[in-house]
């Protein structure tokens, strides 16, 4: 079954379903798709929208076992960074991460990325995960210079303010407008790892549902990790106690640290601590109307809502019993 088949027929269950409760539990999943595969019976009854469901959890089963779940010391594409996964996460390869990203959850066709992290208690598939994508920007060394300087007050009205200059071109050419409601986590520095985080909330339009925007920057010689958790609002407070654990998994190779970095033959990024929070530069060349392109757009955000489904074919069950 490939990838536009499964779209069709998730098209097809979400209008059917649309005001169904949505189905969270991956257990309760994989049961309805065992009484789905094992009831002849009930199959024989079963209309065009369900069995594109049945078609669905088969799919999903395949899709999942074909994904490489690494852990471990994990070499980064481009050799500049490492990973240390501990076993209660998991990684993805580029290639796996295209699929996941794309596939199953409906971003479209980009580059390749440099994998993605889930943990373990997840599947990429449950409505509840979350993950963090992995990148690498090659802008140069960022001084951390005016990192004790930041007003965070301050620099987030100035990006209130870009935000909605920003906007003018965005409704332009079609897009969104993006409002900048706050910081979901403000942003904080860490000197000794030369690491840096923050996370904005965002309104897309006239959304009642909120974006995170969750962002990790780990700096290095010639340039730094984008870490960025894709999740929702209300998984911020399992977010930021995450966090730590994942900054720690990243570290620059021999050679590419931070503090190897050498004025005489390194590049200087234009912007510093300030500048790459804000994303004045990015902003510039209309970055931020393709911004937060990966979004769980099918499964995570429209999981199909089958929990009624579900009921009603173990309702059945239990009757004949």
């Amino acid at each position: 079954m490939n990838s536009s088949s499964v779209a069709r027929g998730v098209s097809a269950l979400l209008l059917l379903l649309s005001t169904a409760t949505i189905a969270q539990s991956s257990e309760e999943s994989s049961s309805f798709k065992e009484v789905l595969d094992g009831n002849e019976e009930t199959a024989m009854s079963l209309t065009d929208e369900e069995l594109k469901a049945q078609q669905y959890f088969q799919w999903v089963e395949e899709f999942e076992a074909s994904l490489n779940y690494q852990t471990g010391e994990i070499d980064l594409p481009g050799g500049k960074a490492s990973l240390s996964v501990p076993e209660n996460y998991y990684y993805l390869s580029p290639q796996d991460t295209k699929r996941v990203l794309e596939e199953a959850w409906g971003n479209p066709e980009g580059e390749l990325t440099l994998g993605m992290l889930f943990p373990q208690k997840y599947r990429v598939l449950d409505s509840a995960s979350w993950g963090v994508t992995i990148e690498y920007a090659n802008d140069g060394y960022v001084s951390d210079e005016d990192a004790g300087d930041i007003d965070y007050d301050d620099l987030l009205s100035s990006m209130q303010a870009d935000t909605r200059e920003e906007n003018k071109w965005r409704t332009e050419n079609g897009y969104e407008a993006i409002e900048l409601v706050g910081w979901a986590q403000q942003p904080y520095y860490d000197a000794s790892t030369h690491k840096l985080y923050w996370a904005k909330e965002l309104q897309f339009g006239d959304s009642a549902n909120h974006t995170l925007n969750y962002n990790v920057r780990a700096l290095g010689r010639q340039g730094y990790l984008v870490m960025n958790f894709i999740a929702n609002m209300e998984q911020l407070d399992e977010v930021n106690e995450a966090r730590d654990e994942v900054l720690a998994m990243a570290s620059f190779n021999d050679g590419h640290k931070y503090s190897e970095f050498d004025p005489d033959i390194d590049q200087v990024a234009a912007y510093g601590i300030g500048g790459l929070i804000a994303g004045k530069v990015l902003a510039k060349t209309g970055f931020l109307a393709l911004a937060l392109v990966f979004l769980k757009k099918f499964w995570f955000v429209l999981l199909v809502p089958l929990y009624w489904l579900k009921n009603r074919f173990f309702t059945k069950k239990e009757t004949q019993a």
